[in-house]
């Protein structure tokens, strides 16, 4: 039986990014590994749409993350936090660890944080030096209007920190003309790589409030020692090297593609999926969808642990459950990074094929024939 993994983290990894990973461990300050660390800089900022410096840390996006809110704000200053699902309580538990002022705009899981509710914080708080929010939201599959909400932050003193973990390569995502003064990504996503780098991309404006601050209270996750670096094609500490040379090969990707084309194929492979599942008589969980997942609400009546269990045993296709309190209340498909519309149609079987076996009301083919409609309109 083929294994398809379909979590949104890890996601699948190209063939000839594995094989790159088989190769004998190289010197991590050698010539040859500037070049590779050059190369990845430059793809990175490609896919970032970026002309700002990225620091590779050997993390996962926690790290990045950490690094993002403990060197922008300092001490008892305070920040916006847009919290939508999980990943928004990331920042919240980062922040507390710092001791940084919070102010929450959260929304209940599946809903979305609009632009409307920032910029009414923002006036409220015009003391913040920073806003925190997530492009994509991987616990409930709701996608954040980043472009809007880095307008209306531009205009004030505040950095835009966004965690783009789960959407940078997936979701359309222009850091530079959409104000994002620090980007977070990692590795594990659609980046086509396994766990293991965190990537920070920071603007000029970020830099300035950072180099502004009280000394750094982390040492590892000091950008500041990345910054100097950087210009040297290094990091300051002994990064994961071969991961570094394996996304290198990943990155070739989506050069290759056109990252506007990899935008568009995640676009069309979410709306075929989408479209699947609502043939089947399913409904989706979050109120404004993302394209790097599909995030459906388990039916009333339906063992939705018991579904993901059967669909792995039974034709290897592995989706992920909910997390935390929407265990066995929502199942999550990932299309991102190395899959294309085959893997959507292959998910969207074993769902429907365990559906029937199940008892659940669902015409065997309806999904799919959903599903290819959609994706032949685009």
């Amino acid at each position: 039986m083929k294994p398809r993994l379909m979590t949104p983290g890890p996601t699948p990894v190209p063939e000839d990014t594995l094989l790159e990973l088989a190769k004998p461990v190289g010197y991590h300050r050698s010539s040859e590994a500037k070049q590779i660390f050059a190369e990845v800089q430059e793809g990175l900022q490609y896919v970032f749409q970026t002309k700002n410096p990225i620091a590779i840390l050997t993390s996962s996006g926690t790290g990045g993350m950490e690094a993002a809110m403990a060197n922008v704000v300092a001490p008892g200053e305070k920040a916006i936090l847009c919290i939508a699902g999980r990943w928004g309580e990331r920042w919240k538990n980062i922040g507390k660890a710092f001791g940084i002022e919070t102010v929450i705009v959260g929304v209940p899981y599946g809903k979305v944080v609009t632009p409307e509710m920032l910029d009414k914080a923002l006036k409220e708080h015009p003391d913040a030096v920073a806003v925190f929010a997530t492009l994509s939201e991987t616990s409930t599959g709701v996608g954040h209007d980043i472009e809007a909400m880095g307008a209306l932050v531009a205009k004030t003193r505040a950095v835009f920190i966004i965690d783009g973990i789960s959407g940078v390569g997936a979701m359309e995502c222009r850091v530079d003309d959409w104000h994002v003064d620090v980007c977070v990504a990692g590795s594990q996503k659609a980046f086509m790589l396994p766990p293991g780098l965190a990537y920070v991309s920071v603007s000029a404006k970020a830099w300035t409030k950072i180099e502004s601050n009280p000394p750094s209270r982390t040492f590892y996750f000091d950008l500041k020692k990345y910054k100097s670096k950087i210009a040297e094609n290094d990091t300051p500490f002994t990064p994961a090297n071969t991961l570094i040379k394996a996304q290198a090969v990943s990155l070739r990707r989506f050069r290759s593609e056109g990252i506007e084309n990899v935008w568009k194929r995640h676009d069309r492979m979410a709306k075929a999926c989408r479209a699947g599942a609502l043939a089947m008589g399913l409904e989706l969980y979050p109120e404004r969808p993302n394209n790097g997942l599909t995030v459906i609400k388990v039916p009333a009546g339906v063992d939705g642990n018991a579904v993901l269990s059967k669909m792995e045993k039974q034709y290897g296709v592995k989706p992920a459950n909910g997390q935390d309190d929407l265990k066995g209340k929502i199942w999550r498909l990932s299309h991102m990074g190395y899959h294309d519309f085959f893997d959507v149609l292959a998910g969207l079987s074993a769902l429907e094929l365990v559906l029937v076996e199940m008892g659940f009301a669902v015409e065997p083919g309806s999904g799919l024939a959903a599903a290819q409609r959609a994706f032949i309109q685009g």
